[in-house]
């Protein structure tokens, strides 16, 4: 049975060291088959080229400042997975997939997955988003990666939908007129399958310009659209906003 796909609005790093709704709702999406690895493609490993993580023990990568202590010594241990790294480098083909051991686990991927396997037990291979590639190229990329969902490796993708972090109003949940001017297209052609209209989010215009000032955090979601099947059953979680510039809205694809 293929393993599902899930993309997670991730939002601070705190929520790491946090319960709230927001991670209950990351909780709830443990696979009910056990994934024997997970292949991140996170917000925050942003590179010149496509790059993959190949290590047997990869680092936890804290990229960022100003937060707590307990944020910077957080430590996530899981194993990496040299073999798979191969095998993605190999599937992404005729795409040069660089095999690093430079870099790690960052905060997209851990402070997410440490809601999911908090033992840490599952090992993980990170993929970086290659700043070379258009929207529509990383979709196209992504597609080539659909048989590991067979081969028992659950493939995430840690983002915003919405993240404008120069827009930032805190304690606030309003959603800005800007921002449900780009979701709510974006989110019905998604439940229409038009990914390729979601690629070409930039068609929104202004909205578009303020909800994905920077592709990083918009990119990840492609790879969840792009591994997917016409027959997958989508579904919604985490549908809030926090601070009027994130959206959390959260989805994920399961086979029918």
């Amino acid at each position: 049975m293929s393993l599902p796909l899930i993309f997670f609005g991730h939002g601070s790093p705190m929520n790491a060291l946090e319960s709230s709704s927001l991670t209950q709702g990351w909780a709830q999406q443990i696979p009910a088959k056990p994934p024997r690895a997970i292949l991140m493609i996170s917000a925050h490993w942003y590179t010149q080229g496509s790059a993959v993580t190949a290590q047997v023990a990869p680092a936890t990568v804290h990229d960022f400042f100003g937060f707590p202590p307990a944020l910077h010594q957080f430590n996530y241990p899981a194993p990496g997975d040299p073999a798979l790294a191969n095998q993605i480098a190999s599937l992404l083909a005729p795409q040069p997939v660089r095999l690093s051991t430079d870099w790690g686990l960052d905060h997209g991927t851990w402070s997410v997955l440490t809601h999911l396997y908090p033992d840490a037990s599952v090992p993980v291979v990170q993929l970086s988003l290659d700043a070379s590639l258009s929207p529509q190229q990383h979709l196209q990329l992504a597609s080539r990666l659909r048989p590991l969902r067979d081969e028992g490796v659950l493939i995430v993708a840690s983002g915003n939908l919405v993240h404008n972090l120069r827009l930032l109003r805190w304690h606030s949940e309003k959603v800005p007129d800007w921002a449900r001017d780009f979701l709510t297209p974006v989110r019905q052609w998604i439940e229409q399958g038009q990914f390729d209209q979601v690629a070409n989010y930039s068609q929104l215009g202004e909205a578009a310009q303020l909800s994905v000032p920077h592709p990083d955090h918009f990119l990840p979601l492609l790879y969840v659209l792009g591994a997917s099947t016409a027959a997958d059953k989508l579904s919604w979680f985490n549908d809030q906003f926090e601070h009027e510039a994130l959206s959390m809205l959260s989805l994920r694809f399961d086979a029918a």
